[in-house]
């Protein structure tokens, strides 16, 4: 039975046998539609995207291009195999297993009919900064109201760091500030820091947005995270309104898990970019726990949820907490530099407009605790790298080139924080106002072919319309992520892009395999990620069955073909909060 799902204004018909249906007048429009080329002209409606590019993949004539190339699954294993052997390491960056993956990467394209993508080089040289807390900081929160002090303990009420290079950075009689979800969104009509001056202060946060406290579709994306309710945003907003410092309460459900992956993340060494930018920095980021929140509001004679209450309504103001917030960070830093690998094939007819396919390389590395345990990585992100590598083989060795120009990159430092490829949108090869989308391939199917694929950030963007016609040549269609409001969208290097205004498609593996169902599929991802998510056991297993990998690398081939032979520049939807970055890059490219 067919379903049509609709966000952000999008509809995609969805169902058991088809990812996208289209009527006969659509048929006819779009025919009517198409160029002398035979490929949809610029800016299409979706409808009509998909309708021309299921005309295009029916027809059988030279203008329709290419036969979908033959995905290598021997390739594959290979690939994985070597990626995700003892002897990388666990493809650390800065470590020798590190350098092994750069080497192995661009010995492989250096067999293939690919330009270097840096200046005559295969590499963008990545310098990283590793910092540690030589202690345990306390915060200490004096109380006006209450006439006491109240000492928060790292690891068990808050934990703190901070991102300035600074060996010691202290904080001194902060004002606190509760600010509520501490989002701006013009595309909601939403401030929270309107007629507020938090200058010099701390401002105390709710996590998520308020669409997912209220589960109200027309609030934000309802339960849907948006990149307001993303912690990053967060810090990165106070930091531009002029804050010092910035605290967000920890909640299990709006943040997505618990207390223990706070402290357990945000305690030992950090990774961060060594290069400096134009972008304001906070002195101090940090959670603290929902008891701890509470308790500094009742002190104040205040009812946390009373306030959450408050802050789901758009005229909701900041209140002061009467209190003032003091800490010390004392800092060690390491320097060390990772590389990005890119190869590109350049268009025919419009080199300068790009469609960038991206893999992380890196993984966990080795148990610091002991050197016999390694992190090999070989699903997370062996697995996308090797995908990557085959798409690279596959443009590489075609008659003619795409009318744009095709770019591969492999990301460092991905399990660090997405760094390798936000120093790439910091620092784009190929101008991210003419890169038309991007595609992002991480942790991949391992067994067997789906009627299905995942679509993490479904409906986020029109590259859906694009993803849904050219899976229903393979006779499948998309399925929305399970769990929207966890943010996953804003956990892979996809992610860097966007926040750049670049379209981006975050494909997953599907469930409904098409021998066991979707039982089996559940059942060998619940495997997965109870038992060897980062962990050593995410180990090659040479009886996969990579049929299911070689299935997506093509379907992602053939997205990435018809929108480098097309003119369109695909978009986010109308009130998604990445649209008004690209509308202004374009714009700015265009010369308008």
């Amino acid at each position: 039975m067919e379903q049509t799902i609709t966000r952000h204004g999008i509809s995609i018909v969805a169902g058991p046998l088809k990812g996208a249906r289209m009527t006969q007048q659509a048929t006819t429009s779009a025919t009517a539609s198409r160029n002398s080329h035979g490929r949809p002209p610029g800016r299409l409606t979706p409808l009509l995207i998909m309708a021309a590019l299921s005309v295009i993949s029916a027809c059988q004539s030279q203008e329709a291009g290419p036969e979908t190339p033959i995905i290598s699954e021997e390739a594959l294993h290979e690939h994985i195999r070597i990626l995700s052997s003892d002897d990388f390491q666990g493809r650390a960056p800065g470590t020798e297993g590190g350098q092994n993956t750069v080497a192995y990467l661009t010995r492989e394209l250096e067999g293939l009919l690919l330009s270097p993508g840096n200046q005559g080089r295969y590499t963008q040289t990545v310098p990283m900064v590793e910092t540690t807390l030589t202690q345990q900081p306390r915060l200490d929160i004096r109380l006006d109201q209450a006439a006491e002090e109240k000492s928060l303990e790292y690891g068990q009420d808050m934990m703190a760091w901070s991102p300035r290079q600074e060996e010691t950075v202290r904080l001194e009689d902060s004002d606190l500030i509760f600010v509520g979800y501490g989002i701006v969104a013009p595309e909601y009509d939403w401030n929270d820091y309107e007629d507020m001056d938090v200058t010099g202060k701390t401002v105390v946060m709710l996590v998520n947005d308020p669409g997912f406290a209220t589960g109200d579709e027309a609030l934000f994306d309802g339960n849907t995270m948006t990149y307001y309710g993303r912690w990053t945003y967060k810090f990165e907003e106070a930091a531009r309104q002029g804050a010092e410092g910035a605290l967000l309460i920890h909640e299990d459900d709006a943040a997505g898990y618990g207390w223990s992956v706070v402290s357990g993340s945000w305690s030992g060494p950090q990774l961060y970019l060594a290069q400096e930018d134009d972008q304001p920095t906070l002195k101090m980021e940090g959670w603290i726990s929902q008891g701890s929140a509470e308790s500094l509001f009742n002190a104040q004679g205040l009812d946390l949820d009373t306030m959450k209450a408050a802050s789901l309504e758009p005229e909701f103001a900041g209140h002061s907490l009467d209190g003032w917030a003091s800490i010390e960070l004392n800092n060690r830093f390491q320097h060390s530099e990772s590389e990005n690998v890119i190869a590109y094939l350049p268009g025919e007819k419009r080199p300068e407009e790009t469609i960038i396919y991206t893999a992380h390389w890196d993984h966990l590395g080795v148990d610091p605790d002991d050197e016999d345990v390694i992190y090999n990585g070989a699903v997370d992100n062996a697995s996308g790298s090797a995908a990557v590598l085959e798409l690279a083989r596959a443009f590489s060795e075609m008659e003619q080139a795409p009318d744009r120009s095709i770019v591969f990159l492999w990301v460092t430092a991905e399990e660090q924080g997405l760094l390798g490829s936000r120093y790439y949108a910091e620092n784009p090869v190929f101008p991210l106002e003419s890169t038309v989308a991007g595609i992002n391939l991480d942790s991949m199917n391992f067994y067997g072919p789906t009627r299905d694929v995942t679509v993490v950030g479904y409906g986020n963007s029109e590259l859906d319309q694009w993803l849904a016609a050219t899976a229903e040549e393979q006779d499948r269609h998309l399925r929305p992520e399970p769990h929207p409001e966890r943010g996953y969208f804003f956990r892979s290097d996809h992610f860097n892009l966007a926040r750049k205004g670049v379209p981006v498609l975050y494909p997953n593996p599907g469930i409904d395999h098409v021998e066991g169902g979707e039982e089996y599929g559940r059942a060998r991802q619940a495997d997965y990620q109870e038992n060897r998510y980062h962990q050593p056991a995410d180990e090659y297993d040479p009886d996969w069955d990579l049929s299911g990998l070689a299935q997506d690398t093509r379907l992602l081939w053939r997205v990435g073909y018809e929108l480098a032979n097309s003119e369109t520049f695909p978009n986010w939807a109308e009130d998604n909060e990445f649209r008004r970055i690209r509308d202004e890059s374009r714009r700015n490219a265009d010369g308008s």
